[in-house]
């Protein structure tokens, strides 16, 4: 076993990170999630340009709860890491940003902050809910496995481990202030908030699903009585996510009805149909891929906003678009996501950001763009669904020049009629 010391110089950063990170505190299974990924798609890379000689399979994230013991794991079957290689993005460049958010942070409250993981220091943010944290990793190379573990003070351990299966296992010690994470349905809520659309197949205990290969016998006894057998069950994978949303595929690989699904699965209490879909995808001078609807309307703003979902590279990162949609948009649906947009913002940098001003412009021109193509292609239903969508191409109007000046041609204007 060997010891050391994380590189940083405050003397102890731990608590510094519940204090000022507190109400963010649930973000931490996002952050793991999120490596886990990173690591599983590294391995897919590495064995596809044939720098990785192994089978990279059908890999998968597992999130285990141990009640008992109080520990939450994190299971991946990802590129895995050498003991040099925990010394390096554990140990080190982990904490290279820590004392640049000290100083930056130390003095404000709330929530409108930078959070852990803009500053790489994401694994860290563990360290909010849980009192000692273990690392159980085996590399795709062919070194020993190792088991690294620290307990919330600048001090760590590691040692050989007997892992024999490729990947990284994190396991939380789970806090006494924090023990909602070993309940299921909190764990459930969070993933399903978070990582519903992660690339990686999630899964989080098993469910009973009737057996697709067994068609309950009916039988009918002398007195012509009918009596049908029991549906055989069997046990799955409770897969959470789905790893390929609609928004991740080309245009032409969807019909109506997939737009259509894919509104049900965002919004399941949501009953009526949207009105029609939008369809982004862009790769420069920005990264940006969604879907946005038009929901029937009603007079009530407030409640048609904070619809839109905001992910980066599959993550949920908030659904407060403000700055990044146009206000007069903040009423449609949908999901955008940009790599290009910071996992953890605050809003003022959101704000002040030259590429999410860029962002917000595109948006404007496409939706003006497909209600020009809408009028054009067919006035007649554009016209019957005026009533339901004016409210926001009103709103445009009046709030965004360039978008008054594209809607002169679709803007139903009443003495034009």
């Amino acid at each position: 076993m060997s010891k050391g010391t994380i590189n940083v110089s405050v003397e102890n950063i731990f608590p510094l990170i519940k204090k000022f990170l507190y109400s963010d505190h649930e973000i931490f299974l996002r952050e793991l999630i999120s490596n886990a990924t990173d690591a599983t798609v590294k391995l897919k890379y590495l064995t596809n340009i044939g720098e990785a000689k192994v089978d990279y399979g059908n890999p998968m994230i597992e999130i285990k709860i141990d009640k008992e013991n109080k520990k939450l794991h994190i299971i991946d079957q990802g590129i895995g890491m050498t003991k040099d290689e925990i010394e390096k993005y554990i140990n080190e460049i982990a904490f290279s940003g820590a004392e640049e958010f000290l100083e930056k942070y130390k003095d404000e409250s709330g929530d409108d902050k930078g959070i852990i993981g803009h500053f790489g220091l994401g694994f860290y943010s563990a360290f909010m809910v849980a009192d000692k944290v273990e690392i159980i990793s085996k590399s795709f190379k062919e070194e020993p496995a190792v088991h690294w573990e620290c307990d919330g003070s600048p001090e760590y351990s590691t040692k050989k481990s007997k892992k024999t299966t490729r990947g990284t296992e994190i396991v939380l010690h789970i806090a006494e202030d924090s023990l909602e994470f070993l309940e299921d349905a909190r764990i459930n809520e969070l993933l399903v908030k978070y990582n519903k659309f992660m690339p990686i197949p999630i899964k989080f205990g098993t469910k009973e699903v009737n057996d697709p290969d067994h068609t309950p016998k009916t039988t009918k006894d002398k007195d012509g009585k009918e009596t049908t057998e029991p549906q055989k069950m069997i046990t799955v994978d409770n897969l959470i996510n789905n790893p390929t949303p609609a928004w991740t595929k080309q245009p032409a690989e969807l019909k109506a009805e997939d737009y259509k699904s894919f509104y049900r699965e965002l919004y399941p209490m949501q009953f009526e149909e949207p009105l029609f879909n939008i369809h982004l995808n862009v790769d420069y001078p920005f990264n940006l891929t969604g879907i946005l609807y038009f929901p029937k309307m009603t007079n009530d703003l407030n409640m048609q906003k904070d619809k839109i979902q905001l992910y980066q590279n599959q993550v949920f990162v908030t659904d407060n678009v403000e700055g990044i949609v146009p206000e007069f948009l903040t009423m449609l649906r949908g999901v955008i996501d940009s790599p290009d947009i910071p996992l953890n913002v605050s809003r003022s940098y959101l704000q002040a950001d030259g590429a999410v001003k860029k962002i917000s412009s595109y948006i404007t021109r496409k939706v003006a763009d497909k209600l020009k193509s809408l009028f054009k292609s067919d006035r007649a239903d554009f016209e019957k669904k005026w009533n339901d969508i004016k409210i926001v191409i009103e709103y445009g109007m009046l709030s965004e020049e360039k978008f008054f000046e594209k809607a002169q041609a679709f803007a139903l204007i009443p003495n034009r009629r």
